[in-house]
């Protein structure tokens, strides 16, 4: 069974994700951990155009990758570093239109078994009190030895 308490820092998940995952910061660097706790993470998504929708909006594609990737942050940060973790579902209740800056997601993580982790992600922008989204996502865990 994991740990409820994160065994990655923030600067340890940066790392591996700019490791493992370089293509996210195609086009300039706009997703970052701010934090991590006992089964959780909250990750930042800088307001860029290259997020925005036509109506100038920041597109619900773009929501779903920052609520994914803080998913992942999150429970790598309490298993360790096992790329090979995957979405198995994700749903996603889009609840009002983000304001024009960062978005801030928090991520809880619900259930974080052996073979795997289920949790819930708020997204707000930076500075509301808001939801602008909310979603859930469980992810497999592979066998680790």
């Amino acid at each position: 069974m994991a740990s409820h308490h994160p065994i990655m820092t923030k600067d340890d998940l940066t790392a591996f994700l700019d490791r493992e995952f370089p293509q996210m910061h195609a086009g300039g660097r706009t997703y970052f951990v701010d934090e991590i706790g006992p089964l959780s993470a909250r990750m930042r998504m800088t307001y860029h155009e290259r997020h925005l929708r036509p109506g100038g909006t920041i597109s619900g594609p773009s929501m779903m990758g920052l609520a994914d990737l803080a998913l992942y942050a999150a429970i790598l940060a309490h298993i360790g570093p096992v790329a090979l973790a995957v979405t198995t579902s994700l749903t996603f209740n889009f609840l009002r239109k983000p304001e024009p800056r960062d978005l801030i997601a928090e991520c809880r993580l619900l259930k974080l078994g052996r073979r795997l982790a289920v949790g819930e992600v708020s997204i707000t922008s930076e500075g509301g009190p808001d939801v602008v989204c909310h979603a859930t996502g469980t992810y497999s865990i592979p066998d680790r030895r």
